[in-house]
């Protein structure tokens, strides 16, 4: 059947309703624009041909994603050599594929299943398809877990639900909230003042939870600690002939740091393998075990049966190893790599051949405190986060935000680290390459941080805490349940009675 002048608008629409959504997360923050964007995108799906509502939920993913993580675009070209032509295309269809794989499978069951429901029905089924697509990203494809919908509220009063459900409890706030708003327009019966009621309720619980503290400080003296922020060009950073002014700048920011108790470098501030500098190491290692000094680099590691990581090395009063286990695709690994290595140099890149750490790994550790330790990616992964923080007193995270370029890529990824301080209720001391290199209190607030492409370094303390939040003892598995529950009672178990006599 050919499309109608209407089809073609509702699908522009529904691009831009997805496109709009970016402006809810940082850096910009306005986080109504997100409820509105849910509102409009299940107004746009209601009572459509599976085909059209298809259509519609790849639209609105390509409206999302092409603006949304238009930062690839950044990574492939401008650090990726790859030309600007080719560069678009790798990006439309990295966006496309994102679309394809993750919302229009949900739009088209939508659709589906909401088939003689009543407006009730509908915003349970939406609403927990929604969480369910949200969960699917944080593993398929090895995840992509970017652009959850409750990450908007981190800043609002609202946020106070994440240490209970963790960030897919708040999508499902908003999921409710904007779908029962938009189903209000095609319907008002008694059920549907209902779902606002429980909108209301699940919102007041959410702002009455806001500012309760579920951990505690330990009487353990607060860490006192140097984070530096090397802001080291990505264009020199691999560059061989760099190196030694690498190390030359990490070493002077450090040198009058060695009375704290830590001092703490980011993602491969030694742009080389451990192994091919053990000389240095063995300098620095003598150092801090001189001074009493907790010393944590980022740096590659290999083994003797040519085994690669992306590793956190502690040294002196810190104690082990960290070799980061989720690993980004094409930046850390290249898929099919025996059919595209070496086609372009984005498929070439620098230390794009890393294996992944062992699950099981002890980990590291600080003045004999284990710490919960995260690089870059990893810490975007709300239950593997929530996992290695389990009996860990405090959260250390490194990355190296260059690859995002000027974008708004790591405002994006610095609204995700300040979550999992917020879900986990652990102070958090995170260091970057070239920003956002921060102290984030157990509430998910900035306590200090350092200017974004400066080099520098950040003083302070850090506390140790104990207890756990309730999402620290369940994960994400009850907010899934009940989106599971939600879209089968909406799906299977209650039939529109409207159905049963036209049946």
């Amino acid at each position: 059947m050919s499309m109608t002048i209407k089809d073609w608008r509702c699908l522009l629409l529904s691009g831009l309703v997805g496109a709009i959504a970016p402006l809810a997360f940082s850096p910009f923050n306005y986080w109504p624009v997100m409820l509105v964007s849910i509102a409009l995108f299940f107004w746009l799906l209601n009572n459509q041909p599976i085909a059209t509502a298809a259509g519609r939920g790849f639209a609105y993913g390509l409206g999302l994603f092409g603006t949304g993580v238009s930062w690839v675009y950044v990574s492939i070209h401008q650090f990726g050599s790859a030309p600007i032509p080719l560069a678009i295309l790798l990006t439309v269809l990295f966006v496309a594929l994102l679309a394809a794989v993750f919302f229009a499978p949900i739009a088209a069951l939508f659709s589906h299943f909401s088939r003689d429901r009543s407006s009730w029905q509908k915003v349970l089924l939406f609403s927990g398809l929604w969480i369910l697509g949200e969960w699917l990203r944080s593993w398929f494809l090895t995840g992509f877990p970017w652009l959850y919908a409750g990450y908007t509220l981190l800043d609002t009063p609202f946020a106070g639900l994440s240490p209970v459900t963790g960030v897919y409890g708040l999508s499902l706030l908003l999921a409710l909230t904007g779908a029962t708003a938009a189903s209000l327009l095609a319907e008002r019966t008694k059920a549907q003042f209902a779902l606002v009621g429980l909108t209301i309720a699940l919102g007041v619980t959410a702002v009455l939870l806001d500012g309760r503290q579920w951990t505690e400080k330990t009487d353990i003296e607060p860490i006192s600690f140097a984070a530096v922020q090397g802001n080291i060009s990505q264009d020199l950073k691999w560059e061989p002939g760099h190196l030694d002014n690498t190390i030359q700048s990490y070493l002077s920011l450090t040198a009058s740091q060695w009375q704290k108790d830590l001092v703490f470098w980011p993602e491969n501030a030694i742009p080389t393998f451990y192994q091919s500098v053990e000389g240095l190491m063995g300098q620095l290692k003598q150092h801090a075990d001189q001074t009493n000094t907790a010393l944590i680099i980022g740096m590659p590691w290999y083994t003797d049966n040519d085994t690669y990581y992306n590793a956190l090395i502690g040294m002196g009063e810190a104690g082990g190893t960290y070799f980061k286990q989720k690993l980004v695709p094409f930046g850390e690994f290249v898929p099919f790599e025996e059919l595209i290595r070496g086609l372009i140099a984005f498929f070439n890149l620098p230390m794009s051949s890393f294996s992944a750490g062992d699950s099981g790994q002890a980990g590291l550790t600080i003045k004999n405190q284990s710490v919960a330790s995260y690089i870059c990616y990893e810490v975007v992964y709300p239950d593997f986060a929530v996992a290695q923080a389990k009996d860990k007193g405090l959260l250390l995270t490194v990355s190296n935000d260059t690859w995002f370029g000027k974008s708004i890529g790591p405002a994006q990824h610095f609204q995700m680290v300040r979550m999992r301080s917020l879900e986990t209720g652990r102070y958090q001391l995170r260091v970057t390459n070239d920003g956002i290199t921060a102290l984030i209190d157990s509430m998910g607030n900035v306590i200090s941080t350092i200017p974004r492409y400066t080099e520098g370094v950040l003083e302070g303390e850090i506390p140790v805490m104990r207890g756990d939040t309730p999402f620290m003892r369940f994960g994400s598995w009850p907010v899934l349940l009940l989106s599971v529950l939600l879209t089968l009672a909406a799906a299977v178990f209650f039939r529109d009675k409207r159905s049963e006599i036209s049946g």
